[in-house]
């Protein structure tokens, strides 16, 4: 049986943008060694610009890579380590994100326009002007339901928000999402204003405001919902604790909910009065910190820096296990960071069955459309595979 092995995928990209296009790469590495396992090139995707599908239901995995200045997005397969597709887009790019079942891809623009694809298909179900500026520019968050932006019925009318978000004074800096299925989960923002904010999207209300010493340029939280991680451009990542430990009438331990009292419910992060609170919960890189995210149980922080290093955190005692030069390239900033169990079609992994190949597919990518059209949604043509057999085309005209 092949052992389970998680790997580290990062991104990287020039800082300035006079630096030449495609400098950049996305890496693998083994995450308890920091061996590298995989290189994909032809590349420069900034913060919020690259999307990965895993390999799931005997189908290839792919990732998705925005180009700043282009309207080009670069697709790859694990199975080859140079560019499978380049999709033509309607514009700049300045985000991107796709689900977890890797069914939809979401992108924003620099001038706030929302696109809504369907991978399988290329169909665009969505478009609309959603922000008055750039995605993560302003001080809002907006919440959208998938199932109404897909509804036929509502296809000529602007998409209503399921809920906004509005209490930060200043630009968005990053999100994270709860695993609870929507509306009934929760939502984490991160704002230059050196705010963290814990939204109820079920009640869509504010339940509490944590404050802390610098802006927070991005933040990475704990599956169960515990604690997360907020990191600042000086190198320093402060762990919130989102339950404590008290003793109740009896004399008892028992574990409470931090915060909840609404917009009124403000607390300092880095303003212990005991000192050693505050340095248990505080790592200190020494390099401005551009990306963070968290191992698949939880137990290792990993944060991606200017230089272009990831280093890996042991996350209860905080101590470095290792610092990964991923991105030695001068002027190379970690742009995406995040982990997953090793592909088993990954390039130069495959394990080889005589002249067989490793039974994994590619999974079949279209290019996007780049207008919205009436007919394709009512044709709804996917490329699907089947066991045994070639690409094959389906029509289907039953309604969502």
């Amino acid at each position: 049986m092949q052992q389970l092995q998680e790997v580290i995928i990062s991104t990287s990209a020039p800082i300035s943008t006079s630096q030449q296009t495609g400098s950049g790469s996305i890496l693998f590495h083994d995450i308890q060694t920091g061996t590298s396992l995989a290189s994909f090139k032809q590349t420069s995707a900034g913060r919020n610009c690259t999307a990965l599908i895993a390999t799931r239901d005997a189908q290839g995995g792919l990732m998705f890579a925005v180009q700043p200045d282009k309207s080009l997005l670069n697709v790859y397969c694990f199975q080859k380590d140079q560019i499978s597709l380049k999709i033509v887009l309607p514009e700049r790019l300045s985000c991107i994100a796709v689900d977890r079942r890797g069914q939809f891809c979401a992108a924003g623009t620099s001038q706030g326009r929302i696109y809504l694809w369907e991978i399988a298909s290329g169909i665009m179900y969505n478009s609309w002007e959603a922000h008055y500026r750039q995605l993560r520019e302003d001080s809002g968050v907006s919440v959208w339901s998938v199932f109404r932006l897909l509804d036929d019925s509502v296809q000529n009318e602007i998409p209503e928000a399921y809920a906004d978000l509005s209490d930060h004074t200043l630009p968005i800096t990053d999100i994270a999402c709860g695993f609870g299925p929507f509306p009934s989960c929760r939502v984490l923002t991160a704002s230059a204003d050196h705010s963290v904010k814990l939204w109820d999207l079920s009640s869509k209300s504010l339940l509490t405001t944590f404050q802390f010493p610098h802006a927070v340029a991005c933040i990475a939280w704990d599956l169960t919902e515990r604690l997360f991680f907020a990191a600042s451009t000086d190198g320093s990542i402060h762990q919130v604790n989102l339950f404590r430990s008290r003793t109740d009438i009896t004399g008892a331990r028992v574990a409470e909910a931090v915060g909840g009292a609404g917009k009124n419910d403000v607390l300092l992060v880095g303003d212990e009065e005991d000192p050693s609170t505050n340095k248990r919960r505080l790592v200190t890189i020494g390099e401005p910190v551009t990306t963070l995210s968290l191992s698949l149980t939880g137990a290792l922080l990993l944060a991606g820096t200017t230089l272009g290093n990831v280093h890996v955190y042991d996350v209860p005692s905080h101590q470095l296990l290792r610092t990964i030069n991923a991105h030695p390239g001068p002027g190379l900033a970690v742009t995406h960071l995040t982990t997953l169990l090793k592909p088993p079609d990954l390039v130069g992994h495959v394990r080889l069955g005589g002249d067989r190949d490793c039974g994994i597919p590619v999974r079949p990518i279209v290019p996007f459309q780049r207008m919205r059209e009436a007919r394709p949604r009512e044709a709804h043509e996917v490329t699907m595979l089947l066991p045994h057999a070639q690409k094959v085309c389906f029509s289907s005209n039953t309604s969502r």
